[in-house]
């Protein structure tokens, strides 16, 4: 790896700032205390140039970085914002503005995650330096809670980027009489460190900057789901790093599976995904030249028209015993291509094969079908054609046309890489390079198409974004942010390592991202609720405005109403014994006098008398409870399972055989009032309950609230 010198002043400690994107950026450098006082930091290329100040430098980091990407290079708009950043963060420096200067970017973060646009950059690091870099001061404050959403941004980058950022802070929230550090000529080469990060394991091969082309080619055959998910974002990883570009390719060549639909619905998904790509193209784009290409094989003797028996064919596949059909004449071949291209009772009896190796240990090289007649209208072009190219005929001639240079492909493919590579070469194309990463696999998760659509068609769940099914859109629905999915997958990396991942850890990460600002609300269970009088309660109902999240302001606020007859559970009533003290929460203590239960041993009343001198941590029982109003909100909580029972299926397996029966649960109960304002897709933690999603708003009393549970990564049985 190059190695880059950073040369400072010798009576200064070397810039936080910088030390922290080079090494984040995986760019190694090494401190050179060797200019004059307060001279600005240089750095120093292998080229003999030197680049003066630390903003500069920074922004040069920032663009050359190999493992994070978009740090500083972004579109006219972020890059000039993030420009304003770096200017910006230098106030920190002074001690009288210090605390201006945290008030002001706390009320920035109020709704951001990032102080540009939707991930990390240099802007981001350089304050967060500057922070790090305070000491006791930074500390004090984060510890009074006083800037909560600054608090919330700077634990973020700090607990995402521990393994690199935590050894770099020590020296520099030390007091300013630490020793200095010794000059390169003073140590020997194994004392100097290099300001490195970890690298992703493998590079693309023969990969050259700015020169990456990349595609990401579904078939519209369904929704996205998790496992493209992670080929889409490794795709825009790559072209990002190596300053590339990604197109996106609806490989379109199966019209009895796809539609506009699809389409439309595949772009939304890229979009939500935040993949940012050069341009949409369509494999049917390419039928012309395809069918050219499928003459010329058929002319050079490289492929023949076969009428064997699909399943005899598969068989003599199977057993590398050439098609009868293997040598008849290009004539002959060329005759029964123009019946297939017509859709002939005669064409539909047969297929494209290439020639290649029917004896060879890779099966996939004997001789793979190249087109084949299907009459049903294509969604985009319609009746046109007859005839359709197999994917493995389509993909490398696109690839290469198209100008890939990479073509990233899940392991699964690891045995038809030969036969690309045969095909391209076969027709005379440019070389792709095939680099492949580990299928994206799930417990208890079905991602193949074919077997999700069962699902659709059996009215085993509500469509394609049913919040049970791992599509892009329905794991949104259920409360999942694309930001834990992104971070989920990006942390696997490119990795050929198969595996098999637990749905705890993704919800783990989305709770982490949701639980410092999702408003809490209050909900009570229908059945079985109890009303609890308090003698000495209110004899006129009151409202107090309280914070939806203590911790956080942005949240907003919510008005509380106190009564003198309050609901509880029915499991809460029946744990709480006559005498006993409760703590009712947000509003203080009471003391159970009477509990009347009904001949079934449920409990049908409770008695008590508010007792707000009490201490809340000497009693056992901390309830939620709602006041006894109209204003109540009909609610429906639901819950859901996985869609099947089994972790793993065999590979001989029926899916059909371990389909989950239950796998949805809805439960009646009542919010407060406040959650009329609910809006779809609005996320929130119902007090002692947890995390939920709306996906149906209030509109009317009649027709209740519809919230969505979010697992928290600790849940059982949860998708």
């Amino acid at each position: 790896m190059t190695e880059l010198k950073l040369l400072i002043a010798t009576d200064e400690t070397p810039p936080l700032s910088v030390l922290s994107v080079a090494r984040l950026a995986a760019v190694s450098i090494t401190l050179h205390p060797t200019l004059t006082a307060a001279s600005p930091p240089h750095l120093l290329l292998t080229n003999g140039t030197k680049l003066h100040g630390t903003n500069v430098v920074i922004r040069y980091l920032g663009r050359i970085s190999t493992t994070i990407p978009n740090l500083y290079q972004r579109d006219a708009l972020e890059t000039t914002q993030i420009d304003e950043w770096l200017e910006y963060a230098s106030i920190f420096a002074s001690g009288s503005e210090y605390e201006g200067a945290c008030k002001y970017v706390d009320g920035y973060l109020l709704h951001r995650t990032f102080l540009v646009g939707q991930s990390l950059s240099v802007a981001d690091i350089v304050v967060w330096s500057y922070l790090a870099g305070a000491g006791k001061r930074w500390e004090s404050l984060m510890k009074s809670k006083k800037y909560q959403n600054l608090a919330r941004w700077y634990t973020t980058i700090s607990t995402e980027h521990a393994s690199v950022l935590n050894q770099l802070t020590a020296p520099f929230t030390k007091k300013k009489d630490s020793a200095p550090v010794k000059s390169k000529e003073t140590e020997n080469s194994s004392s100097n460190k290099q300001i490195v990060s970890n690298r992703p394991e493998v590079d693309l091969p023969e990969a050259e900057m700015g020169k990456v082309v990349l595609r990401f080619a579904p078939e519209p055959s369904g929704y996205l789901h998790i496992g493209h998910s992670k080929a889409a974002l490794m795709n825009q990883y790559f072209a990002q790093r190596y300053n590339g570009k990604v197109i996106v390719r609806f490989d379109d060549t199966n019209p009895a599976k796809e539609s506009n639909e699809f389409v439309e619905n595949l772009l939304i998904d890229i979009k939500t995904l935040g993949i940012n790509y050069e341009k949409v193209t369509y494999t049917s784009d390419y039928f012309p030249q395809l069918m050219q290409m499928a003459e010329k094989l058929i002319k050079e003797g490289k492929a023949y028209i076969d009428d064997t028996p699909r399943e005899q064919m598969q068989k003599e596949r199977m057993d590398g015993i050439d098609s009868k059909c293997r040598n008849n004449t290009v004539d002959e071949n060329m005759k029964l291509w123009k019946e297939m291209i017509s859709g002939s009772e005669r064409g539909l009896q047969c297929c494209l094969r290439g020639k290649l190796d029917m004896q060879d240990p890779n099966k996939s090289l004997r001789d793979p079908v190249y087109y084949r007649c299907n009459p049903i209208p294509h969604h985009r072009i319609g009746s046109k054609y007859k005839i359709y190219p197999t994917y493995d005929f389509a993909c490398p001639f696109v690839d290469s046309i198209e100008g890939i240079t990479h073509a990233l492909r899940s392991s699964e493919y690891h045995d038809r890489n030969a036969q690309y590579y045969r095909i391209q070469e076969d027709m005379g194309l440019r070389k792709v390079h095939i680099y492949e990463f580990s299928r994206l696999n799930m417990v208890y998760t079905l991602l193949s198409k074919r077997k999700l659509l069962w699902f659709v068609q059996n009215g085993k769940v509500d469509g394609w974004d049913d919040a049970r099914f791992p599509t892009v859109q329905g794991i949104v629905r259920r409360g999942l942010q694309i930001e834990a999915l992104i971070q989920f997958i990006l942390e696997q990396g490119a990795s050929k390592n198969l595996n098999l991942m637990e749905w705890d850890k993704l919800w783990n990460i989305n709770k982490k991202i949701i639980d410092p600002v999702c408003p809490r609300h209050t909900a009570i269970l229908e059945q079985g609720r109890v009303l609890l009088t308090l003698t000495n309660g209110p004899e006129k109902p009151f409202v107090h405005v309280v914070p939806k999240h203590k911790k956080y302001e942005g949240a907003g606020e919510k008005a509380t109403t106190f009564t003198k007859r309050i609901w509880i559970e029915q499991a809460d009533a029946m744990a709480i014994s006559v005498d006993e003290e409760i703590t009712l929460m947000d509003w203080g203590n009471a003391i159970i006098k009477k509990v009347n239960k009904s001949e079934d041993g449920s409990v049908s009343e409770l008695v008590g008398v508010l007792h707000l001198e009490g201490s809340v941590k000497t009693t056992k029982l901390k309830l939620t409870w709602l006041p006894e109003i109209d204003e109540l909100v009909p609610t429906t909580l639901v819950e859901f399972g996985y869609l099947i029972t089994k972790k793993k299926l065999d590979e001989d397996e029926d899916f059909i055989d371990v389909v989950n029966p239950n796998t949805k649960k809805e439960i009646a109960a009542f919010g407060d009032a406040n959650m009329r304002n609910l809006k779809r897709g609005d996320i929130l933690q119902l007090e002692r309950k947890g995390y939920f999603r709306c996906d149906v708003p209030f509109i009317r009393p009649s027709k209740p609230v519809v919230l969505y549970s979010i697992p928290d990564g600790r849940q059982v049985a949860k998708a």
